[in-house]
């Protein structure tokens, strides 16, 4: 015994050599095994993929190969409206500059920047004294010429009876003729610049041609305005009702034409530029007739009450006009659609056997959400929304709703049955009650065998004992 200790020394160097190389070697092991695990063939299945007792269906890496999970929803019927979307711009029905007719100092100003007036209103006087005497001095002439057309009357009537009793010559009665329409000619000349003059005077005060909001006034009291001033007074923009202008592409025209021959009017939604909140109803009211050739498109026109004032001229709106609605028509998420080089189609799902079939469809109209399914689809058939790009005609597909199959723990069985080589939790001992290898007692002095620990070190050792002392009359052994 004293030998096998005095020879301990010698022999560690040879068990850190060997230590050593079966480290390496573990090393080397390890990475073959992890380049084998990471370069394995995609199409591989289930048994390749799967770990250690994976054979099961949800076990290990084999579930790659199982069905796929989908989302999936129910073709629906319902009554979609066709649409047609586009950005306008606010522009008044009507535009009037406020311009003065006569010149003249402007007198007073009747109206606020801003302000709301009505047809006819006053806005502004003009100095109304030289139009006044301009009134007199046309009143005046034409009364004068009017006592001359009288007289010259009175005169030809004399005549006239003289000319009976055939004591006067006919030259004479013609020429008092001549001079009555020469007065009349001239008494309707003087009636006409009196006229004239009475409007020039109605002229001096600015009235509102329009209804509508006033703008900023341009001119102040005192100044003097007269009929070539460009700017004018103040402009004033009606805005009930109002118009939209907007685009309609060439290809929606003849959707539009169609829905005006029936004769309805098409209702019209403004909205803001969120297209969330609703600015005014309306209805069409017009479409040009020829083509921009620069955009394709045709400029149309809706119009508004605009009773609250919701729209502004000039103002960015988004357009919503209401071609007609398609009763009963089939509808489905747009994510059940699919497109293909052969066309459109969709995954219907067989609620039996849980597999999908590829179905060919024909789209119609389509809203924010969903999508019109012309043919190829029934209302209440199941179409996939979710996960579509990994089926194929007649693949199997799980339901989120749907519980796991069984065999779910064959990875964790088959670790603890072929790794450890422990029965499994429950598993009854083997025939004629004997316990396991693991479960044997350990030598005299040794350590309880129960604890995890000193289970590792003994396969880490690699004998069955995991004492010190046997592997010292090991080395003895050998030594001798």
């Amino acid at each position: 015994m004293d030998a096998v200790l005095t020879s301990k020394p010698p022999r560690k160097p040879r068990t850190k050599i060997i230590g050593s190389i079966i480290a390496v070697l573990a090393m080397v092991a390890l990475g073959g095994v992890a380049w084998y695990l990471t370069h394995q063939p995609k199409e591989a299945g289930p048994g390749m993929q799967g770990g250690p007792g994976g054979g099961g269906p949800g076990g290990g890496r084999g579930g790659r190969g199982g069905a796929t999970t989908v989302g999936v929803a129910t073709a629906e019927v319902a009554d979609i409206p066709v649409s047609l979307d586009a950005l306008g711009t606010v522009t008044a029905a009507a535009t009037a500059t406020v311009r003065p007719q006569v010149s003249g100092i402007l007198q007073k100003v009747h109206f606020s920047e801003g302000q709301l007036v009505k047809a006819g209103q006053v806005l502004a006087t003009i100095d109304p004294r030289p139009f006044e005497m301009a009134l007199l001095q046309a009143s005046g002439q034409r009364q004068r010429d009017e006592a001359q057309l009288a007289s010259a009357r009175v005169t030809l009537d004399r005549f006239k009876t003289l000319l009976e009793q055939d004591s006067i010559a006919r030259q004479e009665v013609d020429t008092q003729a001549a001079l009555v329409k020469q007065l009349e000619g001239t008494a309707m000349t003087d009636r006409a610049a009196e006229g004239i003059a009475k409007l020039n005077l109605s002229y001096t005060q600015i009235k509102a041609p329009i209804t509508g909001r006033v703008g900023l006034r341009v001119v102040d009291m005192g100044n003097l305005v007269n009929s070539g001033d460009a700017a004018g007074i103040a402009v004033i923009t009606q805005l009930s009702p109002i118009d939209v202008e907007f685009a309609v592409p060439q290809d929606r025209v003849p959707d539009l034409q169609a829905s005006l021959r029936g004769g309805a009017a098409l209702p019209a939604q403004a909205y803001d530029r969120t297209r969330t909140n609703a600015l005014a109803t309306g209805k069409f009211a017009a479409l040009d007739n020829q083509v921009d050739v620069q955009t394709g498109t045709v400029r149309a026109k809706a119009r508004f009450g605009n009773d609250d004032q919701g729209l502004f001229p000039s103002q960015f709106v988004n357009l919503r006009l209401e071609l007609r609605t398609i009763k009963d028509a089939v509808m489905v998420p747009v994510t059940a659609l699919r497109n293909s080089s052969t066309g459109d189609f969709v995954y219907v799902l067989n609620a039996a056997d849980r597999t999908v079939a590829v179905r060919p469809v024909t789209r119609g109209q389509a809203t924010v959400d969903k999508v019109q399914i012309k043919t190829g689809l029934k209302a209440g058939e199941q179409v996939i929304t979710e996960g579509a790009d990994r089926l194929k005609d007649g693949a199997k597909v799980t339901l989120p709703g749907d519980k796991p199959a069984a065999g779910g723990g064959g990875r964790r069985g088959g670790r603890n049955g072929a790794g450890r080589g422990t029965p499994a939790e429950g598993t009854p001992p083997a025939a004629g009650g004997a316990p396991a290898a693991d479960a044997a007692p350990a030598a005299p002095g040794a350590a309880a065998p129960a604890a995890p620990a000193a289970d590792g070190e003994r396969r880490r050792r690699g004998d069955g004992t995991g004492g010190e002392r046997p592997r010292r009359q090991r080395e003895g052994a050998e030594q001798q």
